[in-house]
């Protein structure tokens, strides 16, 4: 960037208040740019411990494991076989809990 050696130089007080103007801009923008959550809609989605769910439908589409997936004996997650670090008496174990 390149700089005017010959223009009028700012002193001590005439550079905080144009950053304490700055910060005021910067502010007002934030807030602005704020969006408006609606808390109800929000709450929807919270469950409470001991809530009696027996009305509800599962959403979500589930795939039985494939064939080249396996369930880790120690995290019980379903893994790729890529995944897979060791296997002994048909315990298989992943790469992440055999770490």
């Amino acid at each position: 960037m390149a700089t005017d050696y010959d223009a009028p130089r700012k002193t001590d007080d005439e550079l905080s208040e144009d950053s304490i103007e700055e910060l005021k801009s910067r502010r007002v923008d934030k807030t602005a740019s704020s969006v408006d959550i609606d808390e109800t809609e929000q709450a929807e989605g919270f469950e409470l411990p001991g809530a009696d769910l027996s009305g509800e439908e599962l959403s979500v589409r589930v795939i039985p494991k494939q064939y080249d997936e396996f369930t880790c004996s120690r995290c019980f997650l379903v893994h790729h076989r890529s995944q897979l670090a060791s296997e002994a008496n048909g315990q298989m174990v992943c790469r992440e809990c055999a770490a």
